[in-house]
């Protein structure tokens, strides 16, 4: 039996589309511009370098760093701090019912070897077409409306949908100004 092939749109000339790494890799995304899995490495030994952390301060730290554009998930985090102990360059001690990861001295001298170049959060921060926190803010914002629209009273549900509607007729104020 003849079956009629559909080609897919990776044999339309989309295929970048369709490949992770063209995809992610430097690509502002719905979440902010995606780092390169050697400069999660390199992030994390930079931070490091200037104090003790977890793993939960580290994705903070890259976060505000970049001003918003970049979150890095705990799926790329939590896996590089494991490598990194494997290979010698970080060591864990609990604290706090946490682990809190610390530089070895080899650990220090592949994180010396970055001195002097720019950071990859500035490098994130730098290709985000928002910067200066658009993102992060409007993450934020989202987050409290979702714990709003969870956990709130009606009253609460209420008084949040009356500054949610003020909000939105002010940002297409802000668009209209032209």
């Amino acid at each position: 039996m003849y079956r009629h092939h559909h080609p897919g749109p990776e044999s339309r000339g989309f295929a970048p589309l369709f490949d992770r790494a063209a995809r992610f890799e430097g690509f502002p995304g719905p979440f902010g511009v995606r780092a390169r899995r050697g400069d999660v490495r390199t992030a994390i030994l930079r931070l490091l370098a200037e104090q003790p952390m977890h793993g939960y301060q580290i994705i903070r730290e890259l976060t505000d760093r970049s001003d918003g554009a970049w979150n890095p998930s705990a799926g790329s985090v939590y896996p590089t701090l494991q490598m990194l102990a494997d290979e010698g360059l970080v060591d864990a001690e609990p604290t706090a019912g946490k682990k809190t990861y610390h530089l070895t001295e080899a650990g220090r001298a592949a994180a010396a070897e970055f001195e002097g170049k720019s950071a990859p959060w500035e490098e994130v921060a730098a290709a985000s077409p928002e910067g200066s926190g658009f993102r992060l803010a409007a993450g934020r914002l989202a987050q409290a409306v979702f714990q709003i629209g969870s956990t709130g009273t009606d009253a609460q549900r209420t008084a949040a949908y009356e500054v949610m509607e003020t909000a939105r007729k002010k940002l297409y104020a802000i668009l209209a100004e032209e």
